[in-house]
């Protein structure tokens, strides 16, 4: 149990570090070395290609909740957490997502060897080697280990990276831009090591910290500070506070902390 739990934490990383703020977003950049843990530790995700999911999510971003975003949360909660996989797309997805930028990815070699040889590489990171190394070193029985190591790890996995479709799309508030569906939700940013400050994501998606809130309820950033010590990461990219400060004034809610302030003062001090 604790050797499923700790894979479900490494390999979310892969999916809110490497899938989300590098391959997705180019938030920073990162050594070879890197990418290729990334790619070998979202494979083991048990989720799509690397691919697939960067082309997903950069159309969530650019058409996000209309009839052209893959999992529009304005067809309800049920769609945009797993119904959007149940049916068959919507022409406007499809037509849209044919016309998405992925030529970074097309260059990428390691993506392009990941989707080449997808399934290989899902069998045996995503089932073979995670069972296999607690049936080899724990003596567990192999039935279990498939169930809880491979079926139970990768069904949370989803549901937990759905919620961010889906609850983050419905609930929270919206200190940075009203006009957008996604809100601030400190729970889900917990549970998805930091993917929840997602009204502040969709403001400046481009930023590798996600929110203004430092690290305690985001975990994807801390690792990603590490990296930055280490050297693995470089050149990341920041909103400024000058421009967090003029679209908390001109779209937020004036549910943000220090909007007052900023309406009464002309001054900042994030």
């Amino acid at each position: 149990m604790i050797h499923s739990v700790l894979l479900l934490f490494v390999c979310g990383f892969a999916v809110t570090i490497g899938a989300h703020r590098y391959y997705t977003h180019r938030a920073f950049k990162a050594t070879t070395t890197l990418r290729i843990i990334f790619v070998l530790l979202f494979s083991m995700s048990g989720q799509n290609t690397m691919w697939a999911w960067v082309r997903n999510h950069r159309q969530h971003h650019k058409y996000s909740d209309t009839d052209a975003d893959p999992h529009n949360a304005r067809r309800g909660f049920f769609f945009s957490h797993i119904g959007w996989f149940l049916c068959y797309k919507n022409p406007k997805v499809i037509h849209y997502g044919r016309q998405m930028n992925m030529r970074d990815l097309d260059a990428d070699p390691f993506v392009k060897f990941q989707t080449l040889f997808f399934i290989e590489m899902y069998i045996l990171l995503a089932i073979v080697i995670p069972c296999a190394t607690q049936i080899y070193f724990w003596n567990e029985d192999p039935l279990k280990s498939f169930l809880v190591c491979y079926c139970a790890r990768t069904c949370l996995a989803l549901n937990l990276m759905c919620l961010v479709n889906s609850y983050a799309h419905t609930y929270g508030t919206k200190p940075y831009d009203n006009t957008i569906l996604p809100g601030e939700n400190k729970i889900i940013s917990m549970i998805t090591v930091g993917e929840g400050w997602h009204n502040y994501h969709h403001a400046f998606p481009w930023d590798y910290r996600t929110s203004e809130l430092g690290t305690p309820h985001n975990w994807s950033t801390a690792v990603i500070n590490y990296f930055i010590k280490k050297g693995w990461i470089y050149d990341v990219k920041t909103a400024s506070e000058e421009s967090i400060k003029k679209r908390i004034l001109k779209t937020g809610d004036k549910s943000y902390e220090k909007y007052e302030d900023f309406a009464n003062t002309n001054t900042i001090s994030l």
